[in-house]
């Protein structure tokens, strides 16, 4: 049941309702990331990675609709492998990192799908532009830590977005407009 829960508030989101009786964890910048990805001219399927996560998740154990989650991290955490197109990627034709330098996601609704997935809707700012996206998440494991000695969540979760959609459609439809998003985050109950 615990499971059940937290998979259902942990994709990425901040409830803006009142949050009773919660527990607190805090995102684990070491072992969260964000990839993503898009169809190159046809020819390649190309990715970048995000990371330098914040945040904090109010999880309720008793009814999952009261906990949140509410993430940010830097535009220029980017990582693709090849400085030239990261640097393209994070100037004003897609990322406008200089004049928007985070991220964020800030969830508006939980909805239980399984005994440990969810479907989180929220806000989505991206190059200073919000919009909603829906988060597919998973649950992949929830219990005590075997090194920290502390109770740690782990999920998985998925959307794809429209780059059009935040003012980053430059060389659409050659480079795809369509981006897939994985997520990978760990969190800690905060002390």
């Amino acid at each position: 049941m615990k499971n059940l829960l937290l998979s259902s508030v942990i994709g990425l989101g901040f409830a803006t309702a009142a949050v009773a009786d919660t527990t607190e964890y805090a995102l684990d910048a070491s072992h969260s990331q964000i990839e993503f990805s898009y169809n190159h001219l046809g020819y390649s399927t190309t990715k970048g990675i995000f990371s330098g996560f914040e945040g904090t998740i109010q999880f309720d154990a008793e009814d999952a609709a009261n906990s949140s989650v509410e993430v940010s991290f830097p535009a220029d955490s980017l990582y693709t492998g090849w400085a030239e197109r990261t640097a393209h990627l994070l100037g004003e034709d897609f990322f406008g990192a200089e004049a928007n330098p985070t991220i964020t996601f800030k969830s508006t609704s939980i909805e239980v799908t399984g005994e440990n997935t969810g479907l989180i809707t929220g806000d989505l700012t991206l190059n200073g532009i919000t919009k909603p996206a829906v988060l597919d998440a998973t649950m992949n494991q929830m219990g005590d830590h075997p090194m920290a000695k502390t109770p740690w969540a782990g999920f998985d979760a998925t959307t794809t977005i429209l780059r059009s959609d935040y003012d980053m459609g430059m060389f659409a439809p050659y480079i795809s407009d369509e981006v897939e998003v994985n997520i990978s985050i760990e969190a800690m109950q905060a002390m």
